[in-house]
């Protein structure tokens, strides 16, 4: 096993997910009491298990979690709120649209992940522990229910 690669690519989704869960997090404070709210929240806790899952991996293959990677993901989020204009007003959707695009693009990432560590599970010992099918599986019924959202303003956002 080539600890330094794997290290690296673990880290960097990581790093994503804590992107990902800043992203939501903005979401559900600009939605808070709206229609929409509930489900940030359950796309936040989803994201959440899962990053959840990826530390232990960090950890069950002896490495450690990026801080630098982390906060990089973290300034890029706090970056793209200028370009997303995020609020509830009728005229600002296309920054609803584009924050859940960069969630859809995130989470199919995420589904690419799982999808390549179940691969490399059938060389590395280390990364057979986990149950690959289950969290493809959810990564993409979480990319579903976001797509199906992003569409759903998609048909007002080009107006």
């Amino acid at each position: 096993m080539n600890k330094e690669t794997l290290t690296t690519y673990l880290n960097d989704h990581h790093a994503g997910s804590v992107g990902a869960l800043e992203l939501v997090d903005n979401l559900i404070e600009v939605f808070e009491g709206k229609p929409l709210a509930p489900f940030l929240r359950d796309v936040r806790a989803e994201i959440d298990a899962d990053q959840h899952t990826l530390e232990q991996l960090i950890k069950q293959i002896g490495a450690n979690e990026s801080a630098v990677k982390k906060a990089g993901a973290w300034v890029m989020e706090k970056i793209s709120r200028a370009k997303f204009k995020i609020s509830e007003a009728s005229e600002d959707q296309i920054g609803l649209f584009m924050a859940l695009e960069s969630l859809v693009l995130g989470v199919t990432g995420k589904r690419e992940l799982w999808t390549a560590l179940s691969a490399a599970a059938e060389s590395i010992p280390e990364l057979r522990h986990m149950d690959y099918a289950r969290l493809v599986t959810r990564a993409q019924e979480q990319c579903d229910r976001i797509n199906t959202k992003r569409l759903e303003l998609a048909r007002k956002a080009f107006l």
